[in-house]
This record gives C-alpha cells, structure tokens and sequence, in this order.
C-alpha cells in the first residue's frame, strides 16, 4: 500500500511538471503553472534583457510622429492610438508597409506608405515614405495635402538614430475673400526631422522626436483686402511673400508591457515664426507646450 501510495504521489507530480533538458547544468523541472508560454528562441526575432526574453515588436520602427528606415516585417500589423485619433499600419512585405491616419471625427484622412531599403550592415538602414491627406468631410474634402521624404537610420532595435529630409505642400482649401476676387494657395515646405531611441532596461526607452518645416507662401493684395468701415475704404496691402518656420519638438518616454502593447508619451511642444517681405505686415512668433500620449497594439 505504502508503495502503490508513493507510485500514485510520484505520478499526479509529474503531470504538474515540465521537464526541460539544458546541455549546461542537465535536467531542469518547473511547474507548469509557472509557464506563461512556450515558442522558439531565435535570437533574430528576440533578445535577453537583464533575464527576460523579450521579441521585437513592430513599436521598435516608430518614434512619436516620425518612422525609422527599420523595416516593418510581415505580420507585424500594428494600431497607434492618440489622443486625437487613431491610426493603423499594415505590412505588405519585409520592407512595404501602408496605413491610415485619421482624427476622432474622420477629418482629416490620411494614407501612409515606408519602403524600407536595408543593407549589408544590419545598423544601417534607409528608407522612403509618403503621407497623402484629405481634409475628408472638413470644408468638404476641398482641403489636401502631401509629405514625401527619405531617411536614414543608424543602431539596432535597442537604440538607433533617423535623420530624414522631405518636401511638403497643403491647401487647407479655405478661400480668402476680398472686394472683387476669392483666392485660395499652396503652402510648399522643405521638411527635416531628426529622432531618436534608447532602451533603458526591461521595459522602459527614452525617445526623441521632432520636424521642422520651413514654408514658403505668397500672398496678394487680394488676399488680404481689408474694409474700413468707417471711411467706406477698402484697403490693399501690397504684393509679397512670406516664409515660415514650424517646428515639433517631443522628447518622451516608452513602456512596453509585453509583445503585443506599449503606451508612451512626450512633452511636445510647438514653434512657429512667420517673416514677411512686406514692412507694412508685422512678423509673428508663437511657442506653446502641446503635451501627447499615445498607445500601441500589436494585433
């Protein structure tokens, strides 16, 4: 009895356990209820980090606003949801993504598109990408706009740099009335970002994010027609141009609970000076904190 007892013991144990065999210190049992899971090691998908396996996940190919050139890989379909609104990206490809980009109140809509182009360095990577936006069911889809842009980025999933420059041009599609004629242009703008990543340990990066955009736009006297009511006067400011510069700025942190979800946020703020040629025309200059926060899921 004793010995059909123990046989009994030994035997409802070993259901509980799982036996694992290492070739450096030989039979290692654990219980299953310690397991969380069980996949493949391949130290190209993954890393150890201070004990713990953690799998790259496709939030290692974004910054805040900007992408990096590393390339988003087949099945790493990820959301990005704001504070202002959501956005969803799809790998088609090893080095094709697309995706869209929209607010709360769809308006305004936006298609997102990365080419990645790696090289024999694994730490050296380029890339291409484009944003074509509506401004959808805002003053009825009149308003549209375009970013284009390369990029370079240098380190590996832990800590890496990306420099891009791009071209970009909107027409909000909003008319500016005057005495006798409506206008309406084009805002071009060269546009150059510089951003940045750095693991800190298990979970947590400290990232950088920023872009710079440097408009150019002319104006009419048309466009800026006044009318004195008191002198019955319209007034018409001379012909021009002005330049503008627009800036981003987002230092920030990164937690990344697990695989499949993260949540960041940065302590952005907003730059914007604005020079005329036209000495009638006051310059402007404005700053002002724009605080974000932002969520991940792997899906």
């Amino acid at each position: 009895m004793r010995a059909k007892a123990s046989f009994s013991f030994l035997f409802f144990f070993i259901l509980f356990l799982l036996l694992f065999l290492s070739k450096d210190i030989g039979k290692i049992f654990i219980l299953k209820q310690d397991v969380k899971s069980i996949r493949p090691f391949k130290t190209e998908v993954g890393e150890i980090v201070e004990g713990d396996y953690f799998v790259n996940s496709p939030f290692n190919t974004r910054y805040y606003f900007t992408t990096n050139a590393r390339p988003l890989k087949k099945g790493e379909d990820y959301a990005m949801i704001h504070l202002y609104g959501p956005e969803v990206h799809f790998s088609v490809s090893d080095r094709l993504s697309i995706g869209v980009m929209t607010s709360w109140i769809d308006s305004p809509f936006v298609l997102a598109a990365k080419y990645s182009i790696p090289t024999k360095n694994p730490n050296v990577n380029f890339g291409l990408g484009t944003l074509l936006g509506s401004s959808a069911f805002l003053n009825s889809f009149r308003g549209y706009g375009g970013l284009h842009w390369g990029m370079a980025t240098f380190g590996d999933e832990k800590q890496n740099l990306t420099v891009s420059l791009g071209y970009s041009y909107m027409n909000v599609g909003m008319s500016a009335s005057s005495f006798n004629a409506t206008t309406s242009s084009l805002a071009t703008s060269p546009v150059f970002a510089l951003a940045g990543i750095k693991k800190l340990g298990k979970r947590a990066s400290l990232f950088f994010d920023s872009m710079v955009f440097f408009a150019t736009r002319g104006f009419s006297s048309s466009e800026y027609t006044s009318y004195n009511p008191t002198t019955g006067e319209y007034t018409f400011p001379p012909y021009g141009n002005y330049k503008g510069v627009l800036a981003f700025f987002m230092p920030g942190m990164r937690f990344q609970s697990g695989p499949k979800s993260a949540f960041q946020f940065a302590l952005a703020g907003v730059l914007f000076a604005q020079n005329f040629d036209n000495p009638t025309v006051d310059d402007r200059r404005r700053s002002f904190p724009i605080p974000q926060c932002s969520w991940f899921l792997k899906f």
